[in-house]
């Protein structure tokens, strides 16, 4: 299977590197909060069969740079626009591509969506709103105080702060997580957190603003997820005009190591 690596420039000059795996129509997959490309490469592999899928590093991960030193997360929708602009020389002469995005990269694909770049099919997989309805929010400052944090370079504690408010995991299992020899990927990657964070505005699914969206919408999550991720999914599916809501049976928000639990659902919608 033909995989090639590029780079697209974004609008600050921020070089984004970017994957290309298999042949057919394009669709972009879009990370959450502690992913790079890697970790959606075993689903690029599962669709490459039938479509192009791209894959790329958000900046500041992977061989992405960073030119943005306020965290301004208009940028982020600058380097999925550079990256669409590649992307649909593979496609249509209209320029509209595919989108699927996991958790806050299904945040971000949203928004991209929301603020008109050409997506011309959205597919999300829990992205990571949090109603107020559901669970606790985070705090209203959480940004500032992650900003902070990467500031002094306390990266244990910006990722024990992001994953104790937003991700809403206990305490026994960050420590859990702090002994694990996958910490250091996680700490590896403090310094995006606050990208993250910014996408999400108030934490609430923007049903207002999904009613006008004029796309084919697919919004996907797991049986053994929890519960205010769940919800969150469902409103967003709802909210879209003609927008479809599929639960997949045993899987939760590790679905990117069972990519082929997508590959039925994603190959006929973005077919």
């Amino acid at each position: 299977m033909k995989i090639t690596v590029e780079t697209v420039t974004s609008a600050d000059g921020t070089r984004i590197a970017l994957e290309r795996t298999g042949s057919g129509a394009p669709v972009i997959l879009v990370g959450g909060a502690f992913n790079d490309r890697s970790t959606v490469a075993a689903l690029a592999a599962t669709l490459a069969p039938d479509f192009t899928a791209i894959t790329y590093d958000r900046r500041g991960r992977g061989d992405s740079t960073n030119n943005d030193g306020d965290f301004d997360v208009n940028r982020e929708f600058d380097d999925l626009a550079a990256v669409i602009e590649r992307a649909s020389d593979d496609g249509p002469a209209s320029g509209m591509v595919s989108v699927f995005g996991h958790s806050s990269g299904g945040v971000l694909a949203i928004e991209a969506a929301l603020r008109g770049l050409p997506v011309e099919r959205l597919a999300v997989y829990e992205p990571s709103y949090i109603p107020a309805s559901a669970r606790p929010q985070p705090g209203a400052d959480l940004y500032e105080r992650l900003v902070r944090l990467i500031g002094q370079d306390q990266r244990d504690d910006a990722v024990t702060l992001f994953q104790t408010e937003a991700v809403g995991l206990p305490a026994a299992m960050i420590e859990g997580m702090q002994a694990s020899d996958f910490w250091g990927w996680f700490t590896g990657l403090a310094h995006t957190l606050p990208y993250d964070v910014a996408l999400h505005g108030d934490y609430e699914p923007p049903v207002g603003r999904l009613a006008g969206l004029g796309i084919p919408v697919l919004a996907v999550d797991g049986s053994q997820s929890p519960q205010w991720i769940r919800t969150g999914t469902r409103a967003v599916a709802e909210a879209v005009p003609g927008g479809r809501y599929v639960t997949l049976e045993g899987q939760d928000h590790g679905v990117l190591h069972h990519p082929e639990a997508l590959r039925p659902l994603l190959n006929a919608f973005l077919a």
